[in-house]
């Protein structure tokens, strides 16, 4: 069973010219949408102005690169479906005349799958995984950051290869006397140097996004709300002659529908410099993946962050469908001073 589904997510998620129905299967290298942090797979999947002080959230937006993320590490894990794997790994350093910088590195693991040729005999297995090494850097100019990402990405679906080159743009506004953040992202920009086949033309997932996060001052909340998709004219993926119900009455969703799919909201409690909790809200992922009958708690994510001396640990739980979700889990610490100079 685990290797049925691990086959369909492949086939209807990166390799575009098996499915042209859905919106989502249409663009290569969506793995790259993936959260490749614990903070932003709590808060809705989506988010670019919450983590100043979380190196995790380097993938999400370059420009929250900061002189305090100097000499962190940063290991993440995402657990999928049908042991789907991802891991992530993050180190950033101020360079002395050279400024910020941080490298990244993303793996996608689907595992070994069975081949099977068109009479339906097995033909061996093989194994499908991608990945993206990116390079950032960030520069300050009063209350505003901006910051930019060089990434090659690579993806190897059995027979099928391809690569590209990728740029992420990010810019900040960080209020000066407020706890308020207004970010803007450009995010997988870019131009494809190799395709999975010579008559394929794959798309790149590119997205613009807009977010804000405000803390009130005599609350212990944190709240974001991301807008992303903002390079599509329609995010809405609508088949009149796919309910097949009898009595059905399903209406074209409209404008309402067409702008709150856009967004993503997240929460987070601040009990501690050492403790908090996380939730969020998606609504594109409730509308899509929730069922008929029940939705699974598809859309909505919860999670948790703590401390213990100087190392950070993060958790955050993705609720996708009755079947499941996904599980995040997250490693940051400070190696300065980890290992001392001999006198």
């Amino acid at each position: 069973m685990k290797q049925i589904v691990r086959l369909v997510l492949v086939a209807g998620f990166f390799i575009p010219q098996l499915l042209t129905a859905q919106l989502g299967g249409q663009r290569a290298f969506e793995f790259l949408n993936l959260p490749n942090s614990a903070r932003q797979a709590a808060l809705g999947g989506v988010n670019l102005t919450s983590g100043w002080n979380d190196p995790g959230m380097l993938a999400s937006n370059p420009a929250l690169l900061n002189s305090d993320w100097h000499n962190q590490l940063v290991i993440d894990r995402l657990g999928y479906f049908a042991d789907i794997a991802q891991t992530s790994v993050s180190y950033a350093r101020n360079i002395e005349k050279a400024g910020l910088w941080a490298a990244s590195l993303t793996y996608l693991n689907y595992g070994t799958i069975e081949s099977y040729n068109e009479n339906g005999f097995l033909n061996g297995d093989f194994n499908a995984s991608e990945f993206v090494f990116g390079l950032s850097h960030s520069m300050a100019f009063g209350p505003f950051q901006a910051g930019s990402t060089l990434k090659i990405a690579a993806s190897d679906l059995g027979s099928y290869k391809a690569s590209a080159l990728l740029f992420d743009f990010g810019g900040t506004f960080k209020h000066p006397e407020k706890d308020l953040t207004v970010g803007l992202a450009v995010k997988n920009l870019g131009v494809l140097l190799s395709d999975y086949t010579e008559d394929n033309q794959s798309e790149l997932p590119l997205d613009v996004q807009l977010g804000v996060t405000y803390k009130p001052e005599f609350m212990p909340f944190r709240f974001s709300l991301t807008a992303r998709n903002l390079n599509r004219s329609d995010v809405v993926f609508f088949d009149p002659k796919g309910n097949t119900l009898v009595g059905a009455t399903e209406k074209e969703p409209g404008f309402s529908e067409e702008v709150f799919r856009r967004l993503v909201f997240g929460t987070e409690l601040l009990l501690s410099d050492n403790f908090q909790l996380r939730f969020g809200y998606n609504h594109l992922l409730r509308k899509e993946l929730k069922q008929e009958a029940t939705s699974g708690g598809a859309g909505f994510s919860f999670g948790l962050m703590f401390k213990v001396k100087r190392f950070e640990f993060s958790y955050a739980r993705a609720l996708y469908h009755s079947a499941g979700g996904s599980n995040t889990i997250q490693l940051t610490t400070n190696l300065s001073g980890i290992v001392k100079k001999k006198n």
